[in-house]
């Protein structure tokens, strides 16, 4: 397992873009015992192996309350890395591909780590630009490697960059606008308040996204360790809940510093130096990802998105961040898309997910 989680050190080995992840995050993520994924879902790590040295790795992944949330027997590959070798490429994938079928699955997608609530897709355009915190970053041979083992595209996700000083006038009118005529305001997340808001944003979540392709819902087990693991990097001036006249939550947004800023610097590792490091380091943050926006069923296509919009702007222009990752937004998804361009947001990175099927 160390050397499934050390692998990408070797795979990215002088590639300036890349941003090393935690050792320790890893490390938990494929821990049975200490990731709540595993409790209701089965996960099997592979190396490929070339003279003894790994050059690649997978993980095919049983993801259960996939299937029984969407009806289908897809199961799911992740933690995609391999060298530029076409038979290890081949070997990694055919194994996962055989493991998943002999569990009664008919199809398999990816790459996606566990999940779509974790770091899912391939980059396939923008390799230029470091990827934003939480987000998946890959060689461009990886996509050769999918079409290789004959994987076909299921879906494309894109991801937008916005820099922009100040709020566009035409934003602060609309959200002003959708105040007086639903009644709903945005406050911020309240770190007093933690665990309320927690419950909250944990219920609006699995009610805003349930037809959102893809989606599964979150246990309360993983929400509260997605929780706990993001607590150290959640800023409450970018983490908004709407409430309606009466005061009940109907969405929310949440938005983190590029955290990816800091761990660019740190190899790895927090400890024994590397606090210290992302202390000084983390004051020098520029940039903001917004990560998800989502209302209850009742109150989409009323606007509410230019209210948390405005919110997340000037929570980060308060503190210095002009620019922000919008990521990610299925590129069919013309109802988010359309917003976030009139703002002046352009795509600038994309990601595919694959599937074949595991019929015979």
């Amino acid at each position: 397992m160390e050397a499934f989680i050390r692998l990408p050190w070797s795979i990215y080995e002088g590639d300036a873009v890349w941003v090393p992840p935690l050792l320790r995050d890893m490390r938990v993520m494929m821990d049975p015992k200490r990731h709540p994924f595993h409790d209701h879902s089965e996960v099997q790590a592979f190396l490929a192996l070339r003279d003894g040295r790994p050059v690649g790795r997978i993980a095919a992944i049983h993801n259960r309350r996939h299937v029984e949330f969407h009806g289908e027997n897809t199961g799911f590959f992740g933690f995609y890395e391999c060298a530029r070798d076409d038979a290890a490429s081949s070997a990694l994938l055919e194994t996962a591909a055989a493991w998943l079928r002999e569990r009664g699955l008919e199809a398999m997608r990816g790459p996606a780590s566990f999940s779509t609530n974790e770091q899912a897709g391939l980059l396939i355009e923008g390799f230029d630009d470091p990827p934003a915190v939480m987000m998946p970053y890959n060689p461009p041979s990886y996509a050769e490697q999918m079409a290789s083992y004959g994987l076909e595209p299921a879906k494309t996700l894109v991801a937008y960059f916005l820099h922009a000083p100040a709020p566009p006038e035409y934003l602060v009118r609309a959200a002003g606008l959708v105040e007086r005529r639903t009644g709903v305001r945005v406050r911020l997340l309240s770190k007093r308040n933690f665990a309320r808001d927690l419950k909250i944003i944990r219920d609006l979540y699995n009610s805003a996204w349930e037809r959102n392709w893809g989606f599964v819902p979150m246990t309360e087990a993983e929400i509260d360790h997605m929780a706990k693991e993001l607590k150290p990097v959640v800023d409450p001036r970018l983490t908004l809940i709407a409430e309606d006249a009466e005061n009940r939550p109907v969405g929310f947004a949440l938005a983190l510093p590029d955290f990816n800023q800091v761990l660019k610097h740190l190899n790895g590792r927090l400890f024994p130096f590397g606090v210290l490091r992302a202390l000084w380091l983390r004051r020098k943050i520029d940039r903001l990802r917004v990560l998800t926006l989502g209302v209850r069923p009742e109150y989409r296509g009323k606007g509410l998105d230019a209210l948390f919009y405005l919110g997340i702007f000037r929570g980060g222009n308060s503190q210095g961040i002009l620019q922000g990752e919008f990521s990610w937004v299925l590129e069919d998804n013309d109802s988010i898309r359309r917003p976030l361009e009139r703002m002046g947001a352009h795509v600038y990175k994309r990601y595919r997910l694959y599937e074949t099927s595991l019929r015979p």
